[in-house]
Order: C-alpha cells, then structure tokens, then sequence
C-alpha cells in the first residue's frame, strides 16, 4: 500500500474526523484511525462506536490497494509539524510497519491490522426515510438550535435535536424544559413524513463537516441509526431512542402583548447585566411600559446590582416578568436579526422570542423561554 498526500490536506481531513474519537475507548482499535486505499480514493474512518464519521480523499498518486489502522493521536501530532509539502506514505499491511519520506527525511512508526475495525452499521432497507437539503439549511437547522438541547441523564430525548420531516416543510428542534428553539424550512419539503432524534455529540461534529459542503446532504435513517452523505464525509450514528416531547402544546398562541427591539443593543444590556446576577440563580428582572424596557440584577451576597433601560416598541400592558438572563442572553445571540420581537401573555407563561426579519426565503425560527417567578 503505497500513496502521497498533501501534509495539509491530509491534516484536515484528519482533523475533521478526529473529534470522533474518545479520550478513553474500550475498544483499544478505537484509538487509530482506519486508511483504506482503493483506486485513487483513500478513505479515512474515525469511530467511538455510536457514531463513525469517514472521508476522502482523492490522490493523484498511488500504488497497492490496501488498509491499516494508524494510531490517531500520533499521526494527527506528527503531521501537525510540517509546512504544507507531499509525504510518501509505504505500507507494509502484513507486518503493518509504516515508513513516511517526507523532503527532509523519513519515520517509521507501526500500525494495526485493519480488521479489528469494527464494522459499520446498516441501515434496513425496509425502513429507510431519505431527504436531500442544500447543506446550508441542514447546517443552520442545526447550528439555530444544539445549543437549547437537555443534559440529562434520565431524560435523553432532551439530549440531542429533533428532525422532523413533513411533505410542507422539515423542522429541527431542541429543547431543555427551561428554552426551546424550533427552526423550519418551508422551503423543503420530505416524500414522506418522519422523525428522529440526533445525540449532540454527532450533530456537533456534522456542524463541522457541513460548513465544508457547498452541495447538498444526504439524509437517511431508520429506527436504530442516522446516515449523512457529503461529497467528501458520510457520517453514520445510533440515534437517541425514545420519543421527543410534543413541543407543539408548549408554544403558546395568544400573546397579546408584543415588544419590538434592536437585537444588538438589548443582547449587550443583558451581557452588562448578567454580570450582576446571582450565580446561583441567574435571575433578572425585565419591566415593560411605556414603549422602554427595563433589565435589572442583583446579587444581595455581594451586595451587587444593576440595571440598564432602552427604547423599544411596546404594545401591551404593564408587566414585570423574570427570566435566567444567561439562558435568554443566549437565545437573542443565536438571533442574526437587526430587530427581534418578544411576545407574552402574562409573566407566568411562556414567552416568545422571534427573528423580526430574515434573510433566508422560507426560513421561520421561533425561540421560546420559560419565566421565573420575581418578587415585588
């Protein structure tokens, strides 16, 4: 097995992948990653088991197919030394010896046999759903909502984003009990209905791989696993099992009560102001009348407090309502509008923050927070 590669080029696919990979595996094989040469396509797999990410390369010049397990945390470091130049890799896949030439020298280090690599998962043909997107729309579904999803062991369909496809539009959707974020695209529609639940640990490293593809993605899945198909990475993961919460009946309809305000300059007064918070509480205070809003922390331990006032547009009745200012600090970054519109019914319910303007046709995002209870 013998092939030449950019030192760069082979570093950031390695990179890419790398993520994958636990620091503690039970599997010792997992440590490596798994070069498979065939014609003039090497591939690269990465796997701690529940999810396996791979990628090509095409290389220009190559000799004797083969395959070998190459330790990851040394090959990754060691090409991490070199200016961008071509490396010679020969491989000997009986004794699994590996000699790098590189312009100024040559190593040699020892790989593993190729197969104690675990084998892939399958999807059953029989229950497979598949969608394509513009990987744009999957990468904003995604990167509009990770952040809202649960940490929790004893409910871990929290932990990770819902995919809903329906034949009017496709829907992700995160959420901890205390947030939640739906992201729709109207402007995709699925053959047929269908939904899973993806772990935040593959959605984060898909997050990765999907700023690279300029085309579409490929979705598949049935009910144990979930395939993502780019042109140069697929990704292959076990889903979260178990149903996710019907999200719907939390999102509430009639908020008569509506304010509009500059994004930046209210996401910068709750920066200012959640320094001021109680750590163990995160409680801010918002007032609203008279078309200006009014955010106010304290922390009576150390005798701390602040308060900032901005313009808005108001039209409702006077309300003082609490939230964790941290976890609404949040949704309003995760916002990319100039102006965002915040909706309410009364300070024990739900409130809705909303993108006033979007740039992207067919694109809705609704965020949702849960209030707190203040004291007068």
């Amino acid at each position: 097995m013998k092939f030449l590669a950019s030192s760069l080029e082979l570093l950031n696919h390695l990179q890419a992948i790398g993520k994958v990979i636990n620091s503690k595996n039970t599997l010792p094989i997992l440590d490596n990653f798994l070069f498979k040469l065939e014609g003039n396509t090497l591939e690269i797999t990465a796997s701690d088991l529940e999810t396996t990410l791979i990628t090509r390369m095409t290389l220009a010049n190559v000799s004797e197919e083969g395959a070998i397990a190459i330790p990851a945390r040394f090959i990754v470091e060691y090409l991490s030394k070199f200016a961008d130049q071509p490396l010679t890799f020969n491989i000997n896949t009986e004794t699994f010896a590996i000699q790098i030439i590189s312009e100024t020298g040559e190593s040699n280090i020892v790989g593993y046999a190729a197969d104690d690599f675990p084998q892939l998962p399958e999807l059953k043909s029989d229950m497979v759903t598949s969608l394509q997107m513009p990987a744009e729309a999957a990468l904003h579904g995604i990167s509009k909502t990770i952040f809202a999803t649960g940490d929790d062991e004893y409910r871990p369909v929290m932990n990770g984003v819902f995919f809903e496809l329906n034949p009017d539009n496709v829907t992700f959707v995160a959420s901890d009990s205390h947030r939640l974020v739906r992201y729709r695209r109207n402007d995709i529609k699925a053959e047929k209905a269908g939904s899973f639940i993806l772990p935040k640990k593959p959605a984060s490293l898909l997050k990765v791989v999907l700023a690279k593809e300029p085309n579409e993605v490929e979705i598949s899945f049935d009910d144990k696993n979930a395939m993502f198909r780019l042109s140069d990475y697929t990704m292959i993961c076990r889903l979260v099992e178990g149903t996710f919460p019907a999200y719907h009946s939390v999102i509430p309809t009639e908020n008569p009560n509506k304010m509009i305000i500059d994004r930046v300059d209210f996401l910068n007064s709750l920066r200012r102001v959640q320094m001021f918070a109680n750590q163990a509480t995160n409680l801010m205070k918002m007032e609203l009348k008279n078309n200006q809003v009014t955010v106010f922390a304290q922390d009576l331990d150390f005798s701390i407090q602040s308060y900032d006032t901005l313009k808005s547009q108001y039209d409702g009745m006077e309300m003082n309502i609490g939230f964790k200012v941290n976890f609404l600090s949040e949704l309003v970054s995760n916002l990319s509008s100039t102006n965002i519109m915040v909706e309410m019914s009364d300070p024990s319910r739900a409130i809705l923050v909303l993108p006033v303007e979007t740039d992207i046709e067919g694109e809705d995002i609704l965020m949702l927070i849960m209030p707190m209870t203040v004291g007068e």
